[in-house]
């Protein structure tokens, strides 16, 4: 194994950065602009029972630093990615991860049953920042017990290992981190985007069609590394750590605040090989440090 070769879930991985779902397509759409032989692993964007066709544009919106998005979780729905995405996915020799969501908690588990007809799938990451249609609107990620519940749902239903991507619009991140360790999951990805609005002055109108949307990229980074801080902590289980990576050194950083891998979201939008990037710029990091392995800085943070 390399310097940079870790083993996430049980999952061989030749480095542990890794590009976020909704920021990298199916994979295969980013082949041509980038080498996806030297990423860790991809998590391809949200997968729902049945296809959706998402929200009104305009969709994304460029803010002083970072971005906003209200995509709406457009996607082809489960069964289409098991037939026409995921055998092309298959020659990669990045790890491949299927990010499932849903608005009840039968949802998640109809999606995981398809998926588990599909060959090449590393494991699942769920996101738990959809609305509990059953729950008032309610967040699944914003109640441990709606958290709790989803992921014990699903948890039977596979052998693979079971991701779940924790949103930071809470007020304790280590309650919802215990919740979800606690009802079966592998391990935690965080963070999710930051609800939020940007306005048209002129037009006295939202920028985004849909009103509200997520913010990421660097101006949410020292909450992420905060919140990564605080979850590392609290549970025992893996950590991915997100928010405002751009670079080897973003992603040191978020390893020393107790993450065991990293996952490249916004940087993607205006350089699609930033995951392959920022996994040598790391590499030349340790290299510096004189330090033998990726690993040795988990965890590392004085305070």
């Amino acid at each position: 194994m390399s310097r940079l070769g870790i083993t996430l879930c049980g999952v061989p991985l030749q480095n542990p950065v890794l590009a976020a779902s909704g920021t990298y397509g199916y994979g295969t759409e980013f082949a041509s602009v980038a080498d996806l032989d030297q990423i860790g692993a991809i998590v391809v964007k949200g997968l729902s029972r049945e296809p959706i066709r998402g929200n009104p544009p305009p969709r994304l919106w460029e803010a002083e630093a970072g971005m906003l998005n209200s995509v709406g979780l457009q996607n082809i729905g489960a069964a289409a990615f098991v037939t026409d995405k995921l055998p092309a996915l298959q020659k990669c020799k990045a790890a491949i991860f299927a990010n499932v969501f849903g608005y009840a908690t039968e949802d998640y588990s109809v999606v995981i049953r398809i998926l588990e007809s599909g060959e090449g799938l590393a494991g699942y990451e769920l996101n738990v920042s959809c609305p509990n249609v059953k729950q008032g609107g309610m967040m699944f990620g914003s109640d441990p017990k709606l958290l709790a519940e989803v992921v014990a749902a699903v948890r039977p239903l596979t052998k693979r290992p079971l991701i779940v991507k924790l949103s930071p619009n809470v007020a304790k991140i280590d309650v919802m981190a215990r919740a979800a360790e606690e009802s079966g999951a592998d391990a935690l990805s965080l963070v999710n985007t930051f609800l939020a609005l940007a306005i048209d002055a002129h037009t006295r109108r939202p920028r985004l069609g849909a009103g509200f949307g997520g913010l990421s990229g660097p101006a949410i980074k020292p909450i992420a590394l905060r919140m990564v801080y605080e979850a590392a902590q609290a549970v025992k289980i893996p950590i991915i750590g997100l928010g405002g990576i751009r670079s080897g050194i973003d992603a040191a950083e978020f390893l020393i605040a107790g993450a065991s891998a990293v996952q490249v979201g916004t940087a993607n939008f205006w350089d699609p090989d930033s995951p392959s990037r920022i996994a040598k710029e790391l590499d030349d990091f340790l290299t510096r440090k004189k330090i033998v392995h990726v690993q040795e800085l988990v965890g590392t943070l004085q305070l």
